[in-house]
């Protein structure tokens, strides 16, 4: 109010709440979000049919997929994307699994909140749990050698679980493991993979057995003519910073002449 006027900030219609009111809003639209994709995880899991306003059809049981092409307006329900989204980026797998784990803590929250607990108290309590998760967990964890082709190709075939690659799940395994090996490096006595070495080249046609692993460089280009090779082994590769071209040579001349007699000439 000022001067008697009043003065709207927000948007007409927009709802204010506070307290525990707003508390619970936010930890339903969360929890909205994990039982998305709750019945996707696992190895029968289920898929979703999404179809967007232009009509396209996703068949998929990715978390991330899912909660992409879902149109989320709440704010607290776009933060639990986010997670997913942080999750996809930083491992590349377990969307689903961390959704689901923030919508159970969250509805453990509510029920605790329920009971007059504060939620800072909450918050220290989860954190001083996942300390204690982590610590059980590097416990419990061992490491791979470089060697140990099997628990590799075990733990590749589990990132696929749910993917629809069926009884190519081995196959691909195989591929992937010698894809990161080749790229592998050791630096300081610490091994790195930069998976950024890696390019997965998309082709229509063809099955899943066709996939091919290629050490080397692959260039997606037509060739200018049907004689030009398709493999170059021990290649010697020139790197242009510029076009290749014949350019035109700019020509800025004027010819005056003074007598028509010389135009014959």
């Amino acid at each position: 109010m000022m001067g008697g006027q009043q003065i709207i900030i927000l948007k007409e219609g927009t709802e204010r709440e506070k307290g525990k009111g707003a508390v619970f809003n936010n930890i339903a639209a969360a929890r909205a979000v994990a039982d998305a994709v709750k019945s996707t995880l696992g190895p029968k899991g289920m898929d979703k049919m999404l179809v967007d306003s232009l009509g396209d059809v996703t068949i998929t049981n990715d978390g991330v997929t899912i909660l992409k092409e879902i149109e989320i307006e709440h704010p607290t329900a776009k933060m639990l994307v986010e997670v997913a989204k942080t999750q996809d980026d930083e491992v590349g797998d377990g969307t689903t699994s961390a959704v689901i784990l923030a919508g159970e803590l969250l509805k453990e929250a509510e029920s605790l909140i329920e009971q007059e607990v504060h939620p800072t108290l909450i918050v220290n309590g989860y954190r001083m749990a996942a300390a204690e998760a982590v610590k059980l967990l590097r416990e419990l964890a061992f490491a791979v050698k470089r060697t140990d082709k099997e628990t590799l190709r075990s733990i590749a075939r589990t990132a696929m679980s749910g993917r629809s690659v069926g009884t190519n799940a081995n196959f691909l395994a195989d591929i992937a493991v010698d894809a990161v090996q080749a790229i592998v490096e050791e630096v300081a006595s610490e091994v790195r993979a930069d998976v950024d070495n890696i390019l997965v080249q998309k082709k229509h046609g063809g099955n899943l057995t066709d996939t091919t692993l290629i050490d080397g460089i692959v260039l997606d280009k037509e060739r200018v003519h049907p004689r030009m090779a398709k493999f170059v082994r021990d290649a010697k590769i020139a790197l242009i910073n510029r076009a290749l071209e014949v350019k035109k040579t700019e020509v800025n001349e004027e010819i005056r002449i003074r007598d028509p007699a010389k135009l014959q000439m």
